[in-house]
């Protein structure tokens, strides 16, 4: 027969904090009337107010909506805003050498998308791609069929090295799982 105020993590560790309770927790609902949704989306009352509203998710997009940060203001107060908040955040922009120069999804490195132009294949191109394109060009340039060719020798050596690192980064990937 066990107490009823004993918990069940009494042995070691333990795994709950020593000054947690475990007492309900109010939630705040939204401020929309009617609506009985957790109000877990702060909305400013007003400009330049620290007074807010709380509302559900699609109650703050509604309320979002119509939403102008820049209500009241005159055209210089505007402008002068605007600028202060750039000026603010120009930080969190993204550096323009850190940027993509082409199409892609993120995941490929810039010596990636430069073994693919020289392979003249898109961002998005797969493994066997890769492999098919490499073959059909080394095809073209290997030095067996162009021999004493110095342009078509240079040009060999990039595909060479274009499919070296594209397929390490294949590789690279795969151990990532």
């Amino acid at each position: 027969m066990s107490r009823a105020g004993r918990s069940n993590d009494w042995g070691f560790p333990r795994w709950r904090s020593y000054d947690s309770s475990r007492e309900t927790v109010a939630q705040r609902e939204c401020d929309r009337h009617g609506c009985g949704e957790a109000g877990l989306c702060p909305a400013p009352k007003s400009p330049n107010s620290p007074d807010r509203w709380y509302f559900c998710q699609k109650h703050a997009a509604e309320y979002n909506r119509g939403w102008d940060y820049f209500e009241g203001l005159d055209k210089e107060q505007k402008a002068e805003r605007k600028h202060a908040e750039q000026q603010e955040n120009s930080g969190y922009a993204e550096a323009s050498h850190y940027g993509w120069t082409g199409s892609g999804d993120g995941s490929r490195s810039a010596d990636e998308m430069m073994a693919l132009e020289v392979l003249e294949l898109e961002a998005d191109a797969d493994y066997t791609a890769i492999k098919k394109a490499y073959r059909a060009k080394a095809k073209e340039v290997h030095p067996d069929v162009k021999p004493g060719d110095e342009e078509a020798a240079k040009q060999f050596q990039a595909i060479q090295v274009s499919y070296e690192v594209l397929r390490m980064a294949e590789e690279r990937r795969s151990w990532k799982g």
